[in-house]
């Protein structure tokens, strides 16, 4: 299989180039992937960048490229709910974009692009085979909605307005629902594992550089032994 992982920072992408050894690098579009082969299986690692069209541009270049079989979308994301808490993994059920208004446009809900789904569903096979991998290794995890938009969300005020729309929402971050778009497009199967990284809210920015390398690496983790299994 030809897998890929995305993850949009640095900081995000350090525990793979820990696990995985002896890759190549290829550029696709602009962006460097590293290669490898694991297990039998081809895997490519690129940073995406930050925010909703670093990732579309990043996974499309890609995609146009190498028929990749799978695609996983990992990182840190901030939490919508009291339920949802720093170090939770989060699995996206489906994603959906908080910052997309276009009601007055046309026949939409909120978050709808026009000519696009109202929201973006995971459901998969590959997708059902890693909840079967987590739920066999006893992982703990939440499984929903979760929502894209180019902005960080680092206080109370911007929770509560993206909760008006987007009420049962898990989390919030700035690259998935664009993944799940071009997924969507390109009619790959997509797994985006997150790891709450902060609360989202006026903690936010001081929480989130203490986090994100710890949780992402979490996410890191079970994705590797993951694949380690994968044939």
């Amino acid at each position: 299989m030809k897998i890929a992982i995305i993850v949009p920072m640095e900081i995000e992408a350090e525990y793979y180039r820990k696990y995985f050894h002896s890759g190549s690098t290829e550029m696709f579009g602009s962006t460097q992937f590293e290669h490898f082969c694991v297990n039998g299986n081809e895997i490519y690692i690129g940073l995406s960048g930050i925010g909703k069209v670093q990732a579309a541009m990043n996974l499309a270049s890609l995609l146009s490229s190498v028929d990749i079989d799978m695609i996983f979308m990992t990182g840190t994301a901030g939490s919508l709910q009291q339920t949802v808490h720093k170090g939770d993994l989060v699995l996206a059920s489906s994603f959906a974009y908080h910052d997309a208004h276009n009601t007055l446009a046309g026949d939409y809900v909120e978050g709808q692009i026009p000519g696009e789904p109202a929201v973006f569903e995971l459901d998969s096979s590959a997708r059902n085979e890693f909840i079967s991998f987590l739920n066999k290794e006893g992982v703990s995890y939440q499984e929903g909605l979760v929502v894209t938009g180019d902005s960080f969300i680092g206080s109370d005020k911007q929770k509560d307005e993206i909760k008006l729309n987007f009420a049962n929402a898990l989390g919030v971050e700035m690259e998935g629902a664009a993944f799940a778009q071009v997924a969507y497009h390109f009619a790959k199967p997509l797994i985006a594992l997150r790891a709450i990284s902060d609360n989202g809210n006026d903690n936010a920015n001081e929480d989130f550089d203490q986090f994100a390398k710890k949780v992402g690496a979490k996410a890191a983790k079970l994705i590797c032994a993951y694949l380690d299994k994968v044939k």
